[in-house]
């Protein structure tokens, strides 16, 4: 099972998709250096992933800083007993807050080991994770990605992914998480890079217009 550790793994990785599929030389020189964004694994990195669903970078990154202002050590014990009250002040939404509380009960249980998962094949981990209500396909992989770090995951319904490849590849309308997924296996096994390519690239041309690869 490979993983994505180091810069060294990525320029690896990089190296790699540009040989076989040179049309991505292109969007990689739009995109610049492509960052790490490794985490440790566990119930913080975890939660982290499901306080930025659905929401802007600012508002999750404002959250985020309430939440571990308001619960620390950020445990699934001590997010348990901060209750209701701490969630709101926190500005969690209701379903955010059950979800996380799945999470930690599911956790104390030994139900969810999110250690283990890290070295558990991709297939297995998303199953295990998917069957806990509030979790589903984009934070598992999100999470395997960047706190695993598996090297083969392209989170599909990342919206972010689908505009990038839209205006990478000249199409008006950018595909859903099925069609992108399909598309996105001539990557493997270095999808964990290719997705981390096509953020940089959506980040690098939001905004304003870029070339489209042929």
């Amino acid at each position: 099972m490979r993983r994505i550790d180091t810069l060294d793994d990525i320029a690896e990785g990089l190296a790699d998709l540009l040989r076989v599929h040179p049309e991505l030389a292109g969007i990689a020189e739009r995109a610049g250096p492509l960052p790490l964004r490794r985490s440790t694994p566990g119930f913080e990195s975890l939660a982290s992933v499901i306080v930025s669903q659905q929401v802007s970078k600012a508002s999750a990154d404002s959250i985020w800083k309430r939440l571990i202002d308001v619960i620390d050590p950020l445990t699934p014990e001590t997010y348990l007993a901060g209750g209701e009250d701490a969630w709101r002040i926190a500005g969690l939404s209701r379903a955010k807050q059950a979800t996380l509380a799945r999470i930690s009960e599911s956790i104390i249980a030994k139900e969810l080991d999110l250690y283990d998962l890290c070295d558990r094949p991709i297939e297995e981990a998303m199953q295990v994770m998917t069957s806990v209500k509030g979790i589903g396909p984009w934070t598992a992989e999100v999470y395997l990605l960047f706190s695993a770090g598996h090297a083969d995951v392209f989170p599909a319904g990342d919206v972010a992914l689908q505009h990038a490849y839209a205006h990478a590849y000249g199409e008006s309308v950018r595909p859903d998480s099925k069609a992108l997924k399909v598309f996105a296996e001539r990557w493997s096994p270095w999808r964990g890079v290719a997705a981390r390519l096509f953020w940089a690239y959506y980040a690098a041309t939001r905004g304003r217009d870029a070339t489209p690869v042929p």
